[in-house]
């Protein structure tokens, strides 16, 4: 296994930043419409992506909370 230096990792942390940092900007400029609707493609996808085992808690919660953005925001 190879490792790397620390100005490696530093380097890489630094570009991780720099990528979190675009990433939040870029989703406080995105309107709750826009970010809702992306969700709802996600969601209509789950099949195809074999995300659709109905067995574990954490997707039952997932939906949930879905279900209630849906309600409050009128979708």
């Amino acid at each position: 296994m190879t490792r790397i230096t620390k100005e490696q990792a530093s380097a890489f942390r630094k570009r991780w930043q720099v990528i979190n940092e675009l990433e939040i900007r870029e989703l406080r400029r995105t309107t709750m419409e826009e970010k809702l609707g992306k969700t709802a493609v996600l969601m209509a996808s789950v099949e195809s992506m074999g995300w659709s085992d109905p067995d574990h808690q954490e997707e039952a919660e997932v939906w949930e909370r879905w279900r209630r953005l849906r309600e409050i925001y009128g979708g």
